[in-house]
C-alpha cells in the first residue's frame, strides 16, 4: 500500500487507515458489535483482540492509525502494540482526538458512554493523557466532533492552545473531526481560522459515504487549499454491510448486493471503493473490529467501479437530516 501526503500537513498516510473506535471499549454503535468481540470484555482479552487486528492491518500495509481519548483504552492498546512490535515512530502516522470524556465505565449497558467537553481544561488534561500513552508516536491531534453547538471554534483560548502544541513541537499537525448535519458550516469556519498568519487546522476528518455524500464538494475545496482529508464512517456504522437488515433498507441493500455481485466483490468492499476513488480523500478509515473485517476492507483497494455502478450507487444517498437522525438512533451494543 503506497503512502501519500495528508494534504500540506507534512504527514503521510496510506489510502486505507484503521480507526480504533470499535476496538478500545466494550460498547459501540456499529451494527453487530457484540458479536465482533464475542462478548469477551475483560481488558486483557480486548487488548489481545485489538493487537490481532492491528497486526493484520500492519501486514496489509496500513500505516495510519486513529484513536481518541473517549475510545476507552484505544490509546493504551495502540501504544502497547506499537512498543511491543518495535515499530519506529517514523514508520507510521498516529492521530488521536480530545473533547469527549469516556463515561461508559467499561460497561455495555452504561446509561451514558461519553460526554462532550470542549473546554481548555479538558484539552490540557486529555492531551497529557494522550501523550503519556502515545509518547513519541502522536503526530496529529484533533478536536473530536467540532460542532456549532459545542462552541469550540469560538473559544480563542482553546485555539491558541492547539496552536501552541504544534508550534512547540508536541505534535506535527492539528485537525478537527466533524459530525452532524451542520458539518459544512463548521468546516467552512474552521478552514478560515488562522494563527500567526497560517491556517490553524491542517486536517479534517469527516463523514462521507454512499448514504451521506453531501460534504463532498466542500471536502474537495478544502483539499485544494491544502487541508488533509480523512474519511470516517465510510460504511455508515455497519449500515453499508450485510448486517443492515432493516426492512426500510431492503431496496438499498438489493442495489448493493446486485452491484457487488456484478463486480465480484463484497458489499463492504463496494462501499469502501466508492470512497477510495474520491480524488480528495487522502485516507479512508476502516472501522474493522475483527481480523476478517479488516482483510475484507483491504480488498476494496482492488475494486474498480464502472459508470453503471456509480449511477446505481448514487441512488442510495439520503437527505442529510434523515441520515444523521438514523445515526443518532443507533443503539450502543
Amino acid at each position: 500500500m503506497e503512502t501519500r501526503p495528508l494534504g500540506d500537513s507534512g504527514l503521510t498516510v496510506t489510502p486505507l487507515g484503521l480507526g480504533l473506535a470499535a476496538l478500545g471499549r466494550p460498547a459501540y454503535i456499529t451494527l453487530g458489535h457484540a458479536e465482533d468481540l464475542a462478548r469477551r470484555y475483560d481488558v486483557a482479552a480486548m487488548e489481545r483482540h485489538a493487537h490481532a487486528v492491528l497486526d493484520a492491518a500492519w501486514s496489509a500495509g496500513v500505516r495510519y492509525f486513529d484513536a481518541a481519548r473517549s475510545y476507552g483504552r484505544a490509546e493504551d492498546f495502540l501504544g502497547s502494540w506499537l512498543r511491543a512490535r518495535g515499530i519506529a515512530p517514523n514508520a507510521c502516522t498516529v492521530g488521536s482526538k480530545w473533547g469527549y470524556i469516556y463515561t461508559g465505565g467499561w460497561r455495555v449497558d452504561a446509561e451514558v458512554h461519553e460526554v462532550k467537553d470542549h473546554t481548555l481544561l479538558t484539552l490540557r488534561r486529555q492531551f497529557a493523557e494522550s501523550w503519556e500513552r502515545l509518547d513519541g508516536y502522536l503526530d496529529l491531534y484533533q478536536i473530536h466532533s467540532a460542532t456549532e453547538d459545542s462552541g469550540v471554534l469560538d473559544r480563542a483560548e482553546v485555539l491558541d492552545e492547539l496552536a501552541r502544541l504544534k508550534a512547540g513541537g508536541h505534535v506535527r499537525a492539528i485537525g478537527l473531526t466533524l459530525s452532524g448535519p451542520d458539518s459544512a458550516r463548521t468546516l467552512e469556519r474552521a478552514s478560515a481560522i488562522e494563527r500567526d498568519g497560517q491556517p490553524l487546522f491542517d486536517t479534517v476528518q469527516a463523514t462521507w459515504n454512499l448514504l451521506e455524500p453531501s460534504l463532498g464538494p466542500l471536502l474537495a475545496h478544502v483539499r485544494a487549499l491544502g487541508m488533509g482529508v480523512l474519511v470516517k464512517e465510510a460504511l455508515a456504522n455497519g449500515r453499508l454491510t450485510p448486517r443492515s437488515t432493516a426492512p426500510d433498507f431492503a431496496a438499498n441493500r438489493a442495489v448493493l448486493e446486485r452491484e457487488a455481485a456484478r463486480l465480484g466483490c463484497t458489499i463492504d468492499q463496494l462501499a469502501l471503493a466508492a470512497v477510495l476513488e474520491q480524488p480528495w480523500a487522502d485516507c479512508v478509515l476502516s472501522g474493522a473490529a475483527t481480523v476478517e473485517q479488516l482483510r475484507s476492507n483491504v480488498g476494496a483497494l482492488q475494486v474498480r467501479l464502472d459508470a453503471a455502478a456509480r449511477a446505481a450507487l448514487a441512488t442510495l444517498a439520503e437527505p442529510p437530516a434523515r441520515y444523521w437522525a438514523t445515526r443518532a438512533a443507533l443503539r450502543w451494543q
